[in-house]
């Protein structure tokens, strides 16, 4: 398959998915508290370093209908801007949000891919969305961020992980599930070291372990 029908496939996917917390978590709605939950304290220690990240502006990717910009970002930051590529649920954020919130940025109606980011933001999540780039537009999509952090500025990634040394490929939704070591080396390749590692706790055993990671340039 080559790359632009990979990225065709999956956006004719989520293009048919229901603008609800269900449905861009696939059916697993129930676990939005918990993971917003895990989210939190895994923000809040970062907070608590020496030299941390400031919290005027902040870049959710993926942001889907604005579940983790409202419930996590917003309370935080003083702006929030956020990337998405289908409309629907860029109109659904609004709406989720408030348009009127005035820690509400500009939406992007992008996917990551075609993304390159005009301003600089002391965080940028990322989460259940990297499955959906090779992994060469990842490191690419890396690279880009890492340039466009604010000083002491930080990337977090949240993202399902697999049991194993090799990669699943969901034929579905057309994502990938990268194991632990390769995610390592992505990083490694886009210059972004790890400061801060963990695995969100109170998830259902039968899926995905979904770990968080704290990056900065190196």
């Amino acid at each position: 398959m080559t790359q632009n029908k990979f990225y065709k496939k999956s956006a004719s996917y989520w293009a048919k998915v229901p603008a609800t917390v269900n449905g861009v978590l696939g059916g697993f709605g129930h676990i939005s508290d918990i993971d917003i939950n895990g989210s939190k304290v895994f923000l809040n220690d970062l907070l608590m370093l020496k030299d941390p990240f400031d919290t005027k502006t902040a870049l959710d990717c993926g942001a889907g209908i604005g579940r983790v910009s409202k419930n996590l970002l917003i309370p935080y930051f003083d702006k929030v801007d956020l990337i998405e590529q289908d409309k629907k649920f860029i109109n659904t954020a609004k709406e989720v949000i408030g348009s009127n919130n005035e820690k509400l940025g500009t939406l992007y109606q992008k996917s990551l891919q075609q993304f390159k980011p005009d301003k600089k933001y002391d965080l940028i999540w990322c989460q259940w969305v990297l499955g959906y780039l090779t992994d060469k537009d990842l490191v690419i999509f890396l690279r880009k961020c890492r340039q466009s952090l604010a000083t002491n500025g930080l990337i977090v990634i949240k993202e399902n992980v697999t049991g194993s040394n090799e990669y699943d490929y969901d034929d579905e939704d057309y994502s990938v599930t990268r194991p632990y070591k390769m995610m390592i080396t992505l990083f490694q390749q886009s210059n972004l070291e790890i400061i801060k590692t963990d695995i969100q706790t109170g998830f259902p055993e039968d899926i995905y372990s979904v770990h968080m990671f704290a990056l900065k340039p190196n």
